[in-house]
């Protein structure tokens, strides 16, 4: 190979370099590892604490918090809420975030009763956001859209199925559900509001 060839590979490869080095300073997301989201937030209609309608148009642009619970529950529900009461404090004013709890029994959690319990929480209703509705569409959209329940659980008639499941999902801005967290373990969810920061400065 003659010098002028070794000259000219030698040049181009320190420049590849040279380009790939300030791309990951000026760019750092760009090599992170691109992990693929778990699942897609589908169209959504349901009904809040306060009677208003509440689609997935009221998420759009804003990093999500979600999580499925009854007010009647005695055993896992009150602990997954009272877990996530830090993670609204942490964000509290917060205009990109929002915590989303859907009701699995739509029956006794009225929108009445969800008001009721809205207001023993001691949250502003405007960022943690309780929500009611078709039994079917709540349950499709913890096991389809949030995948915080197996699929795999629904039977055959809505009437005899029930969801109770201790898992919060986290939402992107883009709607993309990124991490799944287990709502009993303090741990999982400090893990949780430090993804929430990452993704409130992108």
């Amino acid at each position: 190979m003659s010098r002028k060839r070794i000259y000219y590979l030698v040049f181009f490869t320190l420049l590849f370099f040279g380009f790939v080095a300030a791309l990951a300073v000026a760019v750092p997301e760009f090599f992170k590892n691109r992990v693929p989201p778990i699942s897609v937030v589908q169209p959504f209609t349901f009904v809040d604490q306060d009677g208003r309608t509440v689609t997935q148009k009221a998420i759009e642009g804003k990093v999500v918090a979600v999580n499925f619970f009854f007010t009647t529950c005695k055993s896992v529900c009150p602990k997954m809420n009272n877990n996530l009461k830090p993670i609204y404090e942490a964000f509290k004013g917060e205009k990109d975030f929002v915590l989303l709890s859907h009701t699995s029994d739509p029956e006794r959690d009225s929108v009445p009763v969800l008001k009721r319990y809205a207001d023993s929480m001691k949250v502003n209703t405007q960022q943690w956001i309780f929500l009611t509705g078709r039994k079917d569409s709540l349950y499709a959209a913890a096991r389809h859209s949030y995948k915080i329940d197996d699929p795999n659980n629904s039977v055959a008639s809505i009437d005899d199925d029930f969801l109770h499941t201790q898992f919060v999902a986290l939402v992107d801005q883009q709607g993309n559900v990124r991490h799944i967290y287990d709502g009993l373990k303090e741990s999982e969810l400090k893990e949780m509001e430090g993804e929430i920061r990452k993704l409130l400065k992108k």
